[in-house]
């Protein structure tokens, strides 16, 4: 998350000190972001203490930051990592003139306020199994056009045929893998958000599956997914009837499957 690293507000050399013996990595980036959204001192506190005790920042803040946007998310809701910027990356690169976009498994909405940023023609839609998601991304997009259930089953029969990009950061880390994740992680965001089945893929699978009912002739679809997971996403996209390339970009250790409507 950015800070103003230009002023040093009052207290923060304590701040620093209690959240670096707490483990906290960027103990100076996270003092100053507690130190300027607490009210008051009783509040303060209070997020000095959840911090210390392992809440993810983002839900102690109530945003996340993404693409230089301030992002809502609440407890529960899965914290967007700055791996997906590839998504909006390469979403924006293959997105005609005022294109229809839509955001499956949105979370926060992250996704999808990234490409209406950069693209004010776009029209994007938005849908996520959980609740707790869906009013975040809300919140984030400010717009009606945001869906709760599952995958495509929640959306309006008008978009069948007329999506230009589907988006979807799927849960994708395998059942048994996903002990080995950041206590964070796993211990404060939704099961749901994370478990991407026995080889991680399930989701895929169900995304694909699913997409060309959507697409417009031409259209695209986009699958955050692992290095290690790269062929087989690809290989799912090739089988459902894609054209299909890999994009990666170390920098950001993000990695994006890419199907093309044949």
């Amino acid at each position: 998350m950015p800070a103003d690293s230009d002023r040093t507000p009052p207290g923060f050399d304590a701040v620093v000190a209690r959240l670096r013996a707490a483990g906290c990595v960027f103990a100076e980036d996270e003092a100053r972001l507690i130190l300027d959204e607490a009210s008051d001192s009783t509040q303060l506190e209070d997020f000095i203490a959840r911090r210390v005790a392992g809440e993810p920042l983002e839900y102690i803040l109530g945003w996340a930051e993404f693409c230089g946007l301030r992002v809502s998310v609440a407890p529960g809701v899965f914290v967007p990592r700055q791996r997906t910027t590839l998504l909006v990356r390469e979403a924006l690169r293959v997105a005609p003139r005022a294109p229809v976009v839509l955001d499956l498994c949105c979370g926060a909405g992250a996704i999808g306020a990234a490409i209406l940023a950069a693209r004010t023609d776009a029209a994007v839609y938005a849908a996520d199994i959980d609740e707790a998601a869906t009013e975040c991304a809300r919140r984030t997009l400010g717009t009606d056009h945001i869906y709760t259930g599952d995958l495509y089953e929640p959306l309006p029969d008008s978009l069948r045929g007329r999506v230009d990009v589907i988006v979807a950061n799927a849960p994708y880390v395998p059942t048994d893998e996903i002990r080995l994740m950041p206590p964070e992680a796993r211990e404060h965001e939704a099961l749901a958000a994370l478990d991407g089945g026995g080889d991680g893929l399930a989701l895929h699978r169900r995304v694909a599956a699913g997409a060309l009912e959507w697409l417009s002739t031409c259209g695209y679809v986009l699958i955050e997914t692992s290095r290690r997971q790269a062929s087989a996403t690809a290989g799912i996209l090739e089988a459902a009837g894609f054209s299909t390339a890999i994009v990666r970009d170390d920098d950001v250790d993000g990695t994006v499957a890419v199907g093309r409507h044949r």
